[in-house]
């Protein structure tokens, strides 16, 4: 979910050998005797620090105590290794039993993993909130979990709308007119655009949904180059890039970070952003606000959720221990604890209705109330990785001075649809 910051890849590779060396001497058989479970998870520790790992170590603790005959061993690894190390782990043979990485699809389509309902038990299946739920699915059958989700919101510079009496947009035109008011003032980037290669996938999924459309539709899959996301591609081309309302910095070469960077340094009037911007707009004093991204006419259709995913693995044959151990991990102590680290949103719908009602986090108030009716990335396909890694490096070029947007969106569509084809 791109919160991610990096360890050392020694201490990972190092950390993986031995929880590798754990696996040894694990039974096949669920249910006979004593079991050891591998583990293997993402770090959210964006300090560096153990948080994540005490998080993991709590949460075995408990759970070792009331079940004695099942052991856990976990290794937590950073982001930039830890679905490397596990996809290098499946194929050489020593699949862990459970991990809590960034995609699922490849390992559901070549069969390795249980179905949710092979491990979950029925109350807590039911518990996911439906987009995030759906968002596991392949042809039908759910295989990824939602471990943590995010939303999108419009972030503003409050200060900054305060100077120039402004209200925060409802509708595209006057998202538009605020960010022409804020050049005349003198404001660096009115609108922070930022479509390079880091995350241009999630702003341009951002973008679609204000302007009604998406990557998929319900009939015919990847729905890339349909007339609405063109239509939506034109508009961000003529009014905002064009005008020199999104800055110094063509759309196509500004990476979310550096959007977020200029933000918390106070130079950007607005961008689209997910809940740790928060917190680097507060160590900066910063002032904002967040509303939702604007639609065309009014409230875009849906907001863009986003997830990380927690799966269990067939190879061990330990599909009643990794059930047993999946339900403790998702009631709702822990899944809160787990949100409230890291300022992220539960994937369950009692620990949401828990955080919205609990007054610990104000400030999310808003992420959680999108997040119902969010709509996430088609990541069920397995044809996804692909798809992103174009638009990734081509968006870009939908809204630079000598791009067409129809003709860049229909490439990525043609790739779209040759990649699901080989599917």
């Amino acid at each position: 979910m791109q919160q991610r910051r990096f360890i050392g890849l020694t201490a990972a590779v190092a950390a993986l050998g031995i929880a590798a060396a754990g696996l040894t001497g694990c039974g096949s058989d669920s249910g006979s005797g004593s079991v050891t479970l591998k583990l293997v998870a993402a770090d959210y520790d964006i300090a560096g620090g153990s948080s994540t790992k005490a998080y993991w170590h709590d949460v075995v603790a408990e759970f070792e105590k009331k079940n004695p005959g099942i052991k856990v061993d976990v290794s937590v690894l950073s982001w930039d290794v830890v679905d490397a190390k596990v996809a290098e782990m499946v194929k050489a043979g020593k699949a862990p039993d459970i991990a809590q990485i960034g995609a699922y699809s490849d390992y559901a389509a070549a069969g390795k993993l249980y179905s949710v309902d092979q491990v979950l038990s029925i109350p807590v299946q039911a518990n996911f909130l439906a987009p995030l739920a759906d968002a596991g699915e392949m042809k039908r059958v759910q295989y990824g979990i939602p471990f943590v989700a995010s939303t999108r919101l419009l972030f503003y510079n409050q200060t900054l709308f305060d100077k120039a009496h402004l209200k925060p947009p409802q509708t595209w035109a006057q998202l538009e007119a605020d960010a022409k008011a804020l050049k005349a003032k003198g404001v660096k980037t009115p609108f922070a655009l930022p479509l390079g290669s880091e995350e241009a996938q999630a702003e341009t999924m951002m973008w679609m949904l204000s302007g009604g459309g998406s990557y998929v539709n319900q009939i015919s899959g990847y729905d890339i180059d349909s007339p609405e996301n063109i239509k939506t591609f034109n508009w961000l081309k003529k009014n905002l890039v064009e005008e020199g309302l999104t800055g110094p910095v063509a759309p196509a070469k500004l990476n979310r970070q550096a959007a977020f960077d200029a933000f918390a340094k106070g130079e950007v009037g607005m961008l689209n952003g997910h809940p740790s911007l928060m917190e680097q707009a507060k160590k900066k004093g910063v002032k904002y606000g967040m509303v939702p991204l604007p639609g065309a006419e009014g409230k875009a259709k849906a907001s863009m959720g986003v997830a990380d995913w927690i799966m269990g693995f067939k190879q061990n044959g330990h599909r009643e221990e990794i059930g047993k151990f999946l339900d403790f991990t998702f009631n709702d102590q822990n899944v809160l604890a787990f949100a409230d680290k890291y300022d992220l949103l539960p994937a369950t719908r009692t620990a949401s209705q828990t955080m919205q009602n609990n007054g610990k986090h104000p400030e999310l108030k808003e992420f959680l109330a999108a997040l119902p009716t969010s709509e996430l990335p088609p990541v069920g396909k397995t044809s996804w990785p692909k798809v992103s890694e174009t638009i990734k490096k081509r968006i870009g070029g939908a809204v630079s001075p000598e791009g067409d947007p129809r003709s860049v969106l229909e490439g990525i569509a043609k790739v779209a649809t040759e990649a699901e084809n080989a599917e």
